[in-house]
């Protein structure tokens, strides 16, 4: 509990002792007065005051407004009747601040959940000078510096591990609670926690430009965009509390004044109880905290489980997601390459991926890289000449004094080798030896582990329609589409042909529907921003798709799409929840207090009632681990 949050806890309690000696305790009248006043003062001087100022300010009609003319007419209604009994007017004034206690402890349990998010920025990076280790600001460390990392200690800037080895954990990141085991070579991230050995990080990102800072920026903005909820919230807010002042006030003159004019009795002090009763009733607080509550709750939920959500407004447009689109590599698949058979091989596979791997020796390409690593990892590049490379068709070289060929049909047509088709999806590399055909390799992308369940899931969550766009070759695409379960695919496109394939998605989508384009490069980044919903690969997703998302999935797993989804739905739902339960229940008693059925203790529970259910119920929205 906060200091300002004790501070009044204590004035509740001393206005509380006070209120009851004054109802309980048989006392003078003057002294019993005295208590009440003095109760009534000390719970009530705050919001007595924010009233003058908002009357000060030309903004006079809030809910401080209410309650002072509220407890200050009954108040005023006692001195008259010369009842002696100010029991109401204290009571509504303690009540309400008991359930603004309440409100100021819920949005501080949910602001904390968020802070726990936020502590993932470091305080410092160790750089190495002089055989000793100094603490320097993240912000001054430059491009290329080498920086320790100790156990214990938070990762301060993206890099690639230089040396050592070490668990990280990323749970502050990516809410995965598995941790991670990183050695030299390695890239890791800013704002994981270093759990056991020592690492020197080469960092590749300024701080600014990392991670852990682009997470803060993120989750700091967050709050300034407003759902349309939010919006109808404030703007109803600014029509029905004048509305209901004036309708108190009409409660107050009309009715005993039309009995006058006939010649009845007016008892007017019924009817301006009855129109300070219709105020507290009337207060719109419980819509005004909740609704807000509900959205920084969900959005506080989904960041503790890696879901980087950029406002309320794509919380919301999330629960109406029917239609989600993917990129294929880096997005369901892992956008590394892997050797995945070898057919035809009179000689032994590793003979064979050997001579393969040596001829691509020069080459940087990903092709390149993956037959180096199927052969072992380093090789000796001085058992190797004469490369020549064959554009568009593959490369020639001479290998331990035997001439290799490395690479598609039409270089086995042009070296007259005769070479057998193959039926696998992937790249296929054919080699030859010494003019003879020695069979061929497969190349495929790797599928993320979890992709087909994540298709699942987005169905069984309500998406209706799955679509993969893909700049890959049609059979490839087919493949993976099939085996994943993606309800439709279209391939072989340029980041122009995907934006122009979402807009036709889009006219197709019913009303009220949205559309999610899922997505990890910087080609994404047109797309990311055209769909209703960008959402971003966070870990290994470039930084123009990050910034052109709307969400950010900080692990890179797809089965989080399905989880923002149902975060989105949940947290929808109790905003409808508290919107319908706070009319309706404030609806009816403003009725029954209007025709003479309910009286002010109605009205504490109608107002302070209401809105603790209606904040117990906002709280709820941080619950989603379990979704």
């Amino acid at each position: 509990m906060t200091k300002k949050q004790k501070k009044m806890l204590y004035r509740i309690l001393a206005a509380a002792v006070l209120f009851l000696a004054a109802k309980l305790i048989p006392l003078p009248a003057p002294v019993s007065a005295a208590l009440y006043f003095a109760a009534y003062l000390t719970v009530g001087c705050d919001i007595l005051r924010k009233a003058w100022k908002g009357i000060c300010n030309r903004q006079v009609f809030d809910e401080n407004f209410l309650m002072a003319v509220a407890t200050v007419g009954a108040i005023a209604l006692a001195l008259y009747e010369r009842s002696g009994d100010y029991s109401e007017a204290v009571a509504v004034m303690l009540f309400y601040q008991i359930g603004e206690l309440f409100q100021s402890y819920a949005v501080g349990k949910s602001r904390r959940s968020i802070t726990a998010l936020m502590d993932i920025r470091p305080d410092y990076a160790n750089i190495e000078r002089d055989g000793k280790l100094e603490q320097v600001d993240p912000d001054d460390v430059a491009v290329g510096t080498v920086i320790t990392v100790q156990p214990g200690e938070k990762v301060p800037i993206d890099g690639v591990v230089e040396d050592g080895v070490s668990t990280l954990n990323t749970a502050a990141l990516t809410g995965e609670s598995l941790p991670r085991d990183v050695s030299a070579g390695d890239e890791i991230i800013s704002g994981c926690i270093n759990m056991t050995g020592v690492l020197k990080v080469h960092t590749t990102k300024a701080f600014g430009e990392s991670t852990v800072s682009k997470i803060l920026e993120l989750m700091e903005n967050s709050s300034s965009h407003k759902s349309r909820s939010e919006s109808f919230i404030s703007r109803f807010a600014k029509v029905y509390t004048p509305a209901v002042c004036y309708s108190a006030l009409a409660l107050a003159i009309l009715p005993p004044l039309a009995l006058t004019v006939s010649g009845a009795d007016a008892d007017w002090g019924t009817w301006v109880y009855r129109a300070l009763t219709f105020l507290v009733i009337s207060c719109p607080c419980a819509l005004v905290i909740s609704i807000p509550l509900s959205f920084f709750a969900g959005l506080g939920g989904a960041g503790k489980e890696g879901v980087l959500i950029k406002g309320s407004n794509y919380l919301e447009a999330l629960s109406q997601t029917k239609t989600v689109v993917f990129d294929k590599t880096g997005t369901l698949t892992q956008g590394v390459f892997e050797v995945s058979a070898v057919h035809h091989s009179p000689m032994a596979q590793e003979k064979l991926l050997e001579y393969a791997a040596l001829a691509e020796c020069a080459s940087s390409h990903p092709i390149s890289k993956s037959l180096q690593k199927a052969a072992g990892g380093a090789l000796d590049r001085s058992r190797v000449t004469d490369i020549q490379e064959h554009s568009g068709r593959g490369v020639t070289a001479v290998v331990d004094g035997v001439t290799v060929a490395a690479g598609n049909g039409k270089l086995m047509e042009e070296l007259g080798v005769a070479w057998h088709e193959c039926h696998s999806v992937g790249t296929i590399v054919h080699i030859a030896v010494n003019g003879e055909y020695a069979g061929h390799i497969v190349i495929s992308d790797v599928e993320k582990p979890h992709s087909r369940d994540a298709i699942a899931a987005l169905k069984a969550a309500g998406v209706t329609k799955t679509v993969m766009l893909t700049g890959d070759i049609q059979k490839v695409a087919d493949y993976v589409a099939r085996d994943l379960g993606v309800d439709e695919v279209r391939a072989e496109l340029l980041p122009a042909d995907k934006v122009a394939r979402v807009e036709e998605l889009l006219k197709a989508e019913p009303e009220g529907a949205k559309l999610a384009f899922v997505g990890d490069g910087i080609n994404d980044a047109p797309v990311l921003s055209r769909a209703d919903i960008g959402i971003a690969m966070g870990a290994m997703g470039s930084d123009a798709a990050i910034e052109a998302a709307d969400v950010v999935l900080m692990d890179d797993d797809p089965m989080k799409i399905a989880k923002a989804i149902k975060i989105s739905r949940k947290c929808i739902r109790i905003v409808h929840e508290n919107i319908v339960f706070s009319l309706g229940v404030k609806l009816l008693c403003l009725l029954l207090v209007a025709l003479g059925f309910a009286n002010m203790w109605m009205g504490i529970f109608a107002d302070v009632g209401v809105m603790v259910l209606a904040v117990l119920n906002a709280i709820r929205a941080l619950r989603v681990h379990d979704l």
